[in-house]
């Protein structure tokens, strides 16, 4: 595969789903603090996660646009009047969400990526490119793989509606490139931690962060591997994709600190001794493999950044506690 070349940012007008959303309001971050004006399509403008990382001078940067990810018309109508070059598709429900209502987890993880795609495919003359959120989900269970690395182009076999979801949204990417000469990426997190993580049970790692902050007991609800990504890392890497020249319809597992969740405690425990005792674990593993392969990644995107873990806990125990100080560290996510 051709590596990317970096393209440039000058006069890219950057459309972000689900910008409210913990990866999302990591690139609106990245984005304000470089100096671009992000536009955020939602339903609404209030976003806690969006004011927990960015000040309120910032916050005037942010320009919100009312709209519905599963409304063709409000999605185009939203990258046509603002001349939107660049879409970052974030939006979707969660995994508990698709499993307890599938057809409204199609509608927003299926026809709401479908939308992004109809309008780049709409506004071919102005959008360069879509970048979407897949996800590891679309993997199995570790031991369909043997217990290995899952190397790139192993068989997808989700084992969710989540999961099949994000496999679909792969394959019309594919389909809208061949097609319609739509070129996109897809990137496949695993476990992303960091302020702003405060749902799925893989937050987990975050919560145990926070926990450790006010010094107050929390449990990790599974066991077993994970592998643990930065989000500061993972929502540079979402704008370095969107940015380079980067043709075809190219999907991307991502890796950051393959581990366990007993180590990542031992972690926590260096940074913060008094947490010992306090943050445990307990549950089955999580039924997707975590030893993923990310080796396309690296050779067509060039400079692939990867926050060590010990790093990533003290940066985002910096953020909660200044929020503590600041009498805004929202606890209500600590309730097991």
């Amino acid at each position: 595969m051709t590596r990317a070349t970096p393209a440039k940012a000058t006069g890219a007008r950057f459309l972000i789903t689900g910008a409210k959303g913990f990866i999302g309001a990591w690139i609106v971050k990245n984005l304000v603090q470089r100096g671009d004006r992000p536009w955020v399509f939602d339903l609404d403008a209030e976003s806690h996660r969006l004011h927990a990382l960015l000040s309120d001078e910032e916050m005037s940067r942010v320009q919100f646009i009312r709209g519905d990810v599963t409304s063709l018309e409000d999605l185009d109508a939203a990258v046509a009047s603002q001349g939107i070059t660049h879409i970052i598709h974030l939006a979707a429900l969660q995994v508990p969400a698709c499993a307890a209502d599938p057809p409204l987890g199609a509608r927003v993880n299926v026809v709401g990526t479908l939308n992004a795609f109809e309008a780049a495919r709409r506004r071919r003359d102005l959008v360069k490119r879509v970048v979407y959120a897949s996800s590891g989900a679309v993997f199995g269970p570790e031991e369909f793989y043997g217990g290995t690395t899952v190397r790139e182009g192993s068989p997808l076999w989700p084992g969710t509606h989540y999961g099949v979801f994000k496999q679909a949204n792969e394959g019309n990417a594919r389909v809208y490139f061949e097609s319609d000469g739509i070129s996109s990426v897809g990137l496949r997190p695993w476990a992303v931690y960091g302020v702003g993580r405060d749902q799925g049970i893989t937050s987990g790692p975050t919560k145990a962060i926070k926990a450790s902050i006010l010094e107050r007991p929390y449990t990790v609800r599974f066991t077993g591997g994970l592998d643990l990504q930065y989000v500061d890392d993972t929502a540079k890497i979402f704008l370095r994709c969107a940015e380079a020249e980067m043709p075809g319809a190219r999907v991307y597992t991502l890796r950051g600190t393959v581990s366990h969740v007993e180590e990542f405690l031992a972690t926590l425990e260096r940074v913060f001794p008094g947490s010992r005792g306090l943050i445990r674990a307990e549950g089955p593993p999580l039924p997707i493999a975590y030893d993923l392969d990310d080796s396309l990644l690296a050779p067509d995107l060039a400079e692939v950044p990867r926050t060590p873990l010990e790093q990533g806990i003290r940066q985002t125990a910096e953020i909660f506690d200044r929020l503590r100080r600041e009498g805004r560290l929202d606890t209500k996510d600590l309730e097991n």
